[in-house]
């Protein structure tokens, strides 16, 4: 551990030490990245394409510009100590990074299950929604408040991904902006801010916040619970009533959230032990956000009962085959840096015998000591990570120092995300559904019909991407789901992708006689060189071959090739 010659050490010379640790661990991850096991991101596919000698070059001037930085005091001078507060700041800044990644296509199929419920609140309104929902709205394993969010939004600004992405984004930024909140009602201001920074230096991260899935948002009400409920025992009032609601809504978000929610007891715990005046305040907590949540459980009881019979016979078991090592999630996915430093910090809380550090180590304890391995699963852990390595950091002692070393993490994060992870994310074969999107934007007539063709050996059903084409398309989809049945094999029952053979595209897919007959023709297969039936041949009978989309990264099974026909005329 780190002692008071290497502190000194560290202030006087932290300039050279960390630049060339941040270029060294740059080199140490690419050399090593065969150990990198993650099922989206892994370095040995990100630097399968991209130019590793270019990123190490770009790391140069941006570690030179996270120096100069740190020496003009930008952070203090100009946000600590102006009008224009550092929250403002952190929101600012992580979400225009963010905005870069808007451009990579929906990667995880996953998307289409939230599309789907979404467009249900859309198309058929909120009572509709809170009616069906688990019943004729298939629910799997999904909570309901986040598709309701996404339905909303469909319902009042439009049915585009832009405007989910502008969403997700905001919640991002504000989780950032959470995280800072959080350090500094524990700590101080630096702590908090530097906390708010160091999550950015989670490159995993960017790529899933332009995703029309569950995770960040999940992420957000639960930061959202934490400091509502710090607040709420510290100062009472208005903010009892918020965190009551902010608990009811993490609750409701994603159910690995109902584990996370176990950080309550240490919040708890940490307050009432130091001040047991503010017992009633967490009482009041408990009183409302209670009953808030045991209303709507037993109002959809028997749809949560049989979620969570699925989650245990079939997800739990299946983390096992699915996960991925601590090595790729806490070294590639996360910046070296920003581990080190955790595990620094809880020898520092040790020693100080902090009880606040409780708070924010209990989320990690947790994914550690049950194992668990799957990254998408812990991204509500991110936060708390990053206060820990702040918490580490602020031990060196020198303002100057964590700033520089805070800037070289967030620099190494952006470059390797933008010029590594990004690419990798713009050529998979999901771009062809977006591409495809925008193609039939063009094409006259309101109606696209769809077919969806089966591989021989299938592991996904290639019916899940109707929904994503829907994403990034204006026109109406027209796809009868009885075109296509496969029967699951028992090898498919234990896939993580299971839930594909078990979804059934809805009934607003559906379209009358002469609305088929004149719309232009969508074949989505694994490759657009497969071969199309001849009950489908028929169908395109006065259509011509106008568009072909088949990218491919040559990496995943699943892939998405696109055809379109136009009527013979347009």
């Amino acid at each position: 551990m780190m002692n008071d010659a290497d502190r000194g050490l560290i202030k006087k010379y932290y300039v050279f030490i960390f630049s060339i640790l941040t270029l060294l661990t740059f080199v140490a991850l690419f050399l090593l990245r065969s150990l990198d096991d993650n099922r989206l991101t892994s370095w040995q596919w990100v630097f399968a394409g991209a130019d590793a000698s270019k990123v190490f070059l770009i790391l140069i001037p941006g570690i030179l510009s996270a120096y100069i930085f740190s020496k003009v005091s930008f952070l203090e001078r100009y946000l600590v100590e102006s009008s224009l507060r550092p929250a403002v700041f952190l929101f600012l800044f992580s979400y225009l990074i963010t905005i870069f990644f808007w451009r990579e296509p929906e990667v995880i199929v996953d998307a289409s299950r939230y599309f789907t419920q979404a467009k249900h609140l859309e198309v058929y309104g909120v009572g509709y929604f809170f009616r069906e929902w688990g019943r004729d709205i298939m629910a799997w394993t999904d909570m309901p408040l986040i598709p309701f969010l996404y339905g909303l939004i469909f319902k009042f600004f439009g049915e585009s991904r832009l405007y989910i992405q502008m969403f997700t984004t905001f919640l991002f930024s504000v989780t950032v902006v959470l995280t800072y909140m959080i350090g500094k009602a524990l700590w101080n201001e630096d702590i908090g801010l530097y906390g708010g920074m160091l999550l950015l230096g989670i490159p995993y991260l960017f790529t899933q916040v332009p995703l029309m899935l569950v995770d960040v948002p999940a992420m957000f009400f639960l930061m959202l619970a934490v400091f509502s409920t710090i607040r709420a025992l510290d100062r009472g009032g208005w903010f009892i009533g918020l965190a009551s609601v902010a608990i009811f809504l993490a609750f409701f978000s994603k159910y690995s959230a109902w584990l996370m929610l176990s950080v309550l007891a240490a919040i708890f715990f940490v307050y009432i032990k130091n001040n047991r005046a503010t017992f009633n305040r967490a009482a009041l907590v408990v009183l409302i956000s209670g009953p808030l949540i045991g209303i709507v459980f037993l109002f959809k009881y028997e749809v949560f009962s049989e979620q969570i019979r699925l989650l245990m016979s079939y997800q739990k078991p299946g983390l096992k085959r699915w996960g991925e090592s601590f090595i790729s999630t806490f070294f590639f996915q996360i910046h070296p840096f920003i581990t080190a430093a955790a595990l620094y910090s809880a020898y520092a809380a040790l020693r100080k015998k902090d009880l606040k550090y409780l708070i924010i180590i209990w989320l990690v304890l947790l994914t550690v000591a049950l194992r668990i391995k799957r990254i998408r699963y812990i991204i509500m852990v991110f936060p708390m990570l990053s206060l820990m390595a702040a918490y580490g950091l602020a031990q060196i002692g020198k303002k100057e120092a964590v700033r520089f070393i805070s800037l070289c993490i967030v620099v190494f994060s952006v470059v390797v995300g933008l010029l590594g992870y990004l690419p990798l994310m713009q050529k998979m074969s999901a771009v062809n559904l977006r591409a495809a999107g925008r193609f039939l934007d063009s094409v006259k007539g309101p109606d696209v019909r769809v077919f969806a063709l089966l591989p021989e050996e299938p592991e996904v059903n290639t019916a899940v991407a109707v929904p994503v084409l829907d994403l990034f398309t204006k026109k109406n989809i027209i796809y009868d789901y009885k075109d296509i049945y496969h029967q699951p094999s028992e090898k498919i029952k234990k896939s993580s992708l299971r839930f594909t053979w078990e979804y059934k595209n809805p009934e607003y897919y559906a379209g009358d006689k002469h609305s088929k007959e004149t719309a232009a023709v969508v074949i989505i297969s694994d490759d657009a060189k497969d071969v199309v039936p001849e009950n489908i041949k028929r169908q395109l009978s006065g259509h011509r071959l106008s568009e072909v989309f088949n990218i491919s990264e040559g990496i995943f099974r699943y892939r998405t090739g696109v055809r379109i026909y136009q009527p013979d005329g347009d």
